[in-house]
């Protein structure tokens, strides 16, 4: 395989190479990649939206198992989420990058072909960013601006008693991939420090992740849910409220909650479940409602519509109705299948805990 030192092209040699066909798709986008800044024009009418993310090697993503190309997908996915969980639109994105000597320019082209199938799909315009050097990994900072009509921006602090809860698509399947990913990753290292030398090595057996296949998919390669704004705005459905579901189900609605300054009931039997999620979750001896409440990172939409748009909403495919938003001193809390009631916790990820 070719392996082309970064130090060759040089900073803006590498930008060049990797960004120098970019064809931009947006008419708010006046001027790309090229000079000192990008330059954007929005309509009067709309409101810009702005996002970013901080991913770091070793905290947020582990390239033992994680392909370059997978992680430029994902990173992407992580900022367009945030801007769909605001009703919006994506529009621009720039990624700056810092790289160890231990990374080469096929790498760099790998992570960008990731990034820019991202933005292919969800009609994004790469317009700049930066990259320097790194001593301890790679770290990927990227920035995402949106726009929305003024009246369809959705903020967190919107939920109204009466409200009702949905979520699209399953939630835990992410958080199961990664258990099965880190599981194979420490069989993987205890078999190289007791194999005796490099040819025993290389015959090491890659895992087999025969059926557990949608499960790594939604760990390595989530999918942003622009396809249910799309169908909001079909059916006129302004959300009171909306997040993406990043660190966790419990986590997120307990943000809406208290934001909105309400509580809410949730009801364990209708939270959606894939069945790999399920089989591998009794595997691991975890309790398949936990993971599926703080797992995290499953990048699905969370939101709370009037009650007067339940048989609406209830009608798009990949919408689940899971509970409803109650006054404040009702608290927040999951109603289990046999009827019991318990609070709701935060568990999910926090990136800052030790």
């Amino acid at each position: 395989m070719q392996r082309t030192e970064i130090a060759t092209l040089g900073e803006f040699g590498l930008i060049k190479h990797l960004t120098e066909d970019i064809e931009l798709k947006n008419e708010s986008t006046k001027y790309g990649i090229g000079d000192d800044c990008a330059v954007m024009q929005y309509p009067a009418d709309k409101q810009i939206l702005m996002t970013t993310d901080l991913l770091m090697e070793g905290v947020h993503f582990d390239l033992t198992y994680c392909p370059l190309k997978h992680l430029g997908y994902k990173a992407a996915m992580v900022n367009l989420s945030d801007v769909y969980a605001m009703n919006g639109m994506p529009k621009q994105m720039t990624v700056s990058l810092a790289i160890s000597k231990r990374f080469c320019v096929e790498d760099i082209e790998e992570f960008y072909a990731g990034l820019r199938l991202a933005c292919d799909q969800h009609g994004v315009d790469l317009v700049g960013g930066d990259t320097t050097s790194s001593l301890t990994g790679l770290a990927i900072s990227i920035t995402v601006t949106g726009e929305a009509a003024k009246e369809k921006v959705v903020y967190r602090h919107g939920a109204q008693a009466t409200d009702v809860i949905c979520v699209t698509g399953d939630l835990g399947a992410a958080y199961m991939g990664l258990q099965l990913l880190e599981r194979e990753k420490a069989v993987f290292d205890a078999q190289m420090r007791e194999a005796k030398n490099p040819e025993e090595q290389l015959q090491i057996a890659q895992p087999d992740f025969t059926g557990k296949e949608y499960l790594l998919e939604r760990q390595l390669k989530p999918e942003a849910r622009r396809d249910i704004i799309l169908k909001l705005a079909e059916k006129d459905i302004v959300p009171t409220s909306m997040m993406d579901i990043s660190d966790g189900l419990s986590s997120e609605l307990l943000h809406i909650c208290t934001d909105s300054d309400k509580g809410c009931r949730i009801y364990e039997e209708r939270i959606p479940i894939d069945y790999q999620t399920a089989v591998t979750a009794e595997e691991f001896n975890m309790n398949l409602t936990t993971c599926a409440l703080n797992g995290g990172e499953d990048y699905e939409l969370l939101f709370t519509v009037p009650l007067a748009d339940h048989d609406k909403v209830a009608e798009i495919e990949g919408v689940k109705v899971i509970g409803y938003i109650t006054k404040k001193e009702m608290g927040c809390a999951l109603i289990t299948r046999d009827g019991n009631e318990f609070e709701l916790k935060a568990q999910g990820w926090n990136p800052l805990k030790d």
